[in-house]
């Protein structure tokens, strides 16, 4: 592993915090870098539900059925998009926009020393609609996911899922 390059591969998924609160001034830089993401033709169409309260942050985690690390993260934020700003209204495009921003946040979050956790909602119809009631999504706004946030208990290594037999080169 090029060692350049340990802020990616240090990058792992956190599914035990400490009981430390994360600084609001934190949270706004991981809102900086999700926004620096890409996004087809600049049509931004991310939105951030910052979540700092415990009593919202528990209730989303009784939504997620993998999502039992949120009764310790002491920050979590659900991502959504706009499908009306979405370039051609598409909701690939919508994805792609979103999930590059919510891996700007994830690598952020390393870098600055805090842990994370994805926690997928969409497709699943349930957890969509289970999010789009707890936080009364105007009509358009599609939850994508959940990011747990906190200061990690341990610090697990760092590692490459490296394959070599997903490469392949000129030609499959």
């Amino acid at each position: 592993m090029n060692p350049k390059l340990d802020f990616i591969f240090s990058r792992r998924s956190v599914r035990k915090y400490e009981d430390k609160e994360v600084p609001q001034d934190m949270l706004h830089d991981l809102l900086e870098a999700a926004m620096a993401a890409p996004s087809a033709v600049a049509k931004d169409p991310w939105h951030f539900i910052v979540l700092r309260k415990r009593a919202t942050i528990d209730k989303l985690k009784d939504l997620l059925p993998h999502g039992k690390m949120l009764g310790q993260a002491t920050a979590a934020f659900v991502v959504c998009g706009d499908i009306n700003r979405a370039h051609d209204q598409k909701e690939s495009y919508m994805l792609q926009d979103l999930s590059a921003a919510v891996e700007n946040i994830l690598l952020a979050a390393n870098a600055l020393g805090l842990g994370t956790c994805w926690l997928g909602v969409h497709p699943r119809e349930e957890r969509m609609n289970g999010i789009c009631t707890l936080f009364d999504l105007p009509e358009g706004i599609i939850p994508m996911c959940a990011i747990a946030i906190g200061w990690p208990a341990d610090q697990p290594a760092a590692r490459t899922r490296f394959n070599e037999k997903s490469v392949h080169l000129e030609k499959w």
